[in-house]
């Protein structure tokens, strides 16, 4: 919010004249404008912070990406002073239902902007290489085409079932993991080093806790997964060894020494190990803590015949739920 909204290269602070800047008092999340108006800035992330204040505008950045979209619910709460209090929204257009029903809103007024719209103001090697991946795919249609989409019909997973079975807490865990699917490169053009965290609860169910996924270095994805592997107090690094083998033990190892870490060899095709763990959501038995907006992308949007990227968010998720929930692999070898 900070780093982007207010002082990003087209935040607040950015795009204003000299002679109508705001004060900006980070320490009081307050911007103050000349003429005595007054911004205070929220986390989508606090739902409960938005209780009681009041305002008269508002403005949402990536509320598509918001884990818990109560939060909109307790700003419009607030949303009362003025004549014609309004709200104004950014977002990229994924298919939620928070987002599907704004857009059903005759209340609302939509606008759209393509990245091709916005393409000189944009590095051209940007550009190209966005262009070159993701133009005339599904996921290209809704990030680069400003697209709604409807659900993949030949995907595994459906929004409606993950959306139903979402959860603002978990009970006890009895155990956590964390899946690992490498990336084995580190360049503009490298796949995302999927990092996704679960635990099983008393009640038998799995409970996904965080995505902590990324695109960088393999010191800097390292870094992560210790980071969460300490957050959420885990048991155990799940990580798939395929292309990074005894390297991402070692490196692991080199970040802390008392990482509990389990290579597996995936032995099966990406859709054929993701079936057992999408039947276990269509029991009822796997439950989102919050939201998810990218790995519930790749899981509604995977479809083998036209998926043209690795889903490493999905195949991280896919190995932390087989670890906690079948008692024998026979999707993956242990190393």
């Amino acid at each position: 919010m900070r780093d982007v909204m207010i002082e990003g290269d087209s935040g607040i602070l950015a795009i204003s004249p000299k002679w109508n800047k705001p004060i900006y008092q980070s320490s009081k999340r307050r911007l103050t404008w000349p003429n005595g108006a007054i911004a205070t800035t929220f986390s989508a992330d606090k739902p409960d912070r938005l209780r009681g204040p009041q305002h008269d505008a508002a403005w949402l950045d990536e509320l598509a990406a918001w884990r818990y979209p109560e939060s909109l619910d307790q700003l419009k709460f607030g949303l009362r002073l003025g004549a014609h209090p309004q709200c104004v929204i950014t977002t990229t257009p994924r298919p939620i239902p928070v987002v599907k029903e704004l857009a059903r809103d005759p209340k609302t007024f939509i606008t759209k902007g393509t990245t091709y719209d916005n393409a000189q103001n944009l590095a051209p090697s940007f550009l190209n290489s966005i262009i070159k991946k993701y133009e005339g795919t599904r996921l290209g249609r809704q990030e680069l085409n400003a697209e709604i989409l409807d659900d993949n019909p030949n995907a595994l997973w459906q929004r409606s079932v993950i959306d139903n079975l979402r959860v603002k807490g978990c009970p006890e865990l009895i155990r956590i993991v964390i899946g690992v699917d490498p990336a084995v490169t580190a360049n503009p053009n490298s796949d995302e080093t999927g990092i996704v965290i679960v635990g099983l609860g008393v009640d038998g169910h799995a409970y996904v806790l965080n995505d902590l996924s990324l695109s960088d270095t393999p010191n800097e994805w390292g870094k992560k997964i210790v980071e969460g592997y300490k957050k959420h107090h885990a048991d155990r690094v799940i990580a798939e060894t395929n292309n990074g083998g005894a390297l991402i033990e070692a490196l692991l190892r080199s970040l802390d020494q008392n990482i509990s870490y389990k290579g597996i060899h995936a032995k099966r095709g990406k859709y054929v190990r993701a079936e057992p763990v999408a039947a276990l959501y269509e029991q009822g038995r796997v439950h989102h803590v919050g939201s998810f907006p990218h790995l519930e992308d790749q899981m509604c949007d995977y479809d083998p015949l036209t998926y043209e990227e690795s889903p490493d968010r999905l195949d991280a998720l896919v190995y932390a739920i087989t670890e906690l929930m079948f008692k024998k692999e026979i999707l993956i070898d242990v190393i």
